[in-house]
């Protein structure tokens, strides 16, 4: 009688672990939660950083609107892909996928989960994704993702509390590799950008950073949606 009641309890304390990991019920919190806001507008402040380039710091302007309208409102950055920028969380579990639970880690004093995200669609440009979730604000601390074709990128994230009381990106530091062979002038013909001679004959390969700074959300401000229409009216 005592083993069986053991039994049932170390069942019963499994399966409510199990519950709490699980990875799908993780990331549907993430996203439920930020479903709640309709649209953004935020300024950021851009600091590219890479060995063998030189250019100055930049500001933006991000506009979102659900479910997946996106807009910026700056210079062009070849450097940096939009979903780098983008600080929505749907961007990487837009398509269907299949989440494991990795373990638990520790980010800044926060306790996150850690969740591999596999796409299960062919057409999905995201190969793998690591998240390490914050579950009890749920929100995305960090993430490192493979892509097609942009190779793999990581993004570390902190947050601010908004005066709505949603949780939304106060800084990110992206980091990616560069191929410096694809960029043999003026990078994306920037006046103020030029290769440093003295790294013409270095490795090819280098790794970059991106320093976002977000600065005055506007929350839920009903933004229209011919701002995210390009040029031919197209959504």
């Amino acid at each position: 009688m005592i083993y069986r009641i053991l039994h049932l309890v170390i069942l019963f304390v499994t399966l409510g672990f199990s519950q709490q990991k699980n990875p799908e019920t993780i990331l549907d919190d993430v996203k439920k939660e930020f479903e709640k806001i309709e649209d953004y507008q935020v300024d950021v402040k851009i600091k590219v950083d890479v060995e063998f380039l030189k250019m100055p710091e930049r500001e933006a302007t991000i506009f979102y609107k659900k479910p997946d309208k996106f807009h910026i409102d700056s210079e062009n950055f070849a450097l940096l892909p939009k979903s780098g920028l983008n600080s929505s969380p749907l961007g990487f579990l837009n398509y269907d996928y299949k989440a494991y639970y990795i373990r638990e880690d520790t980010i800044n004093g926060s306790i996150t989960s850690v969740i591999k995200v596999i796409p299960l669609e062919i057409s999905a440009d995201v190969i793998l994704s690591t998240l390490w979730v914050d579950t009890q604000r749920n929100i995305i601390l960090k993430v490192e993702s493979t892509r097609k074709p942009q190779g793999t990128f990581f993004i570390n994230m902190d947050y601010i509390k908004t005066k709505q009381g949603f949780w939304l990106p106060s800084s990110m530091i992206f980091s990616f590799t560069v191929d410096r062979s694809l960029y043999p002038g003026k990078l994306n013909k920037d006046k103020d950008s030029e290769l440093s001679k003295a790294k013409q004959d270095s490795d090819e390969k280098e790794t970059g950073y991106v320093y976002l700074t977000y600065l005055n959300y506007k929350v839920n401000i009903g933004l229209s949606d011919e701002l995210f229409e390009d040029k031919n009216g197209q959504k």
